[in-house]
């Protein structure tokens, strides 16, 4: 088992940055996939980015492409998600979430996630 605590999140003014954290404790961090979704109001959760285990591999959503990079650190246990350019349909909860084998950017497929944190975009 794998707990997850995001961290990072707040109010912060379209054009500008954010890097938000995903802190995790139990398990063999080093093993486990990780992704970010994000969820706004009356929307369903969506697929921004995953990493590998070894932090070799990324991918992002298309929504998010050129402007957020995903990275991790496993000496730390902890995984990144540094936000540049970020707009106001950015606006979300941002949820990192883990799992075993290859990262996916399916929802259904991870069976460990934090409890979120709150991005607001302003305009």
């Amino acid at each position: 088992q794998v707990q997850l605590v995001e961290s990072g999140g707040g109010l912060v003014q379209a054009g500008g940055s954010l890097r938000l954290s995903c802190t995790a404790s139990g398990g063999t961090f080093r093993t486990y996939a990780v992704a970010w979704f994000r969820q706004a109001p009356g929307k369903e959760r969506g697929f921004v980015a995953h990493i590998s285990s070894s932090g070799r591999f990324t991918y992002y959503g298309d929504s998010v492409k050129g402007r957020v990079t995903i990275s991790r650190d496993n000496a730390k246990n902890m995984v990144f998600l540094q936000m540049n350019s970020v707009k106001v349909e950015d606006t979300a909860v941002y949820y990192c979430a883990a799992r075993s084998g290859w990262a996916t950017g399916r929802v259904a497929e991870y069976n460990f996630w934090g409890q979120g944190t709150q991005v607001t975009v302003s305009s």
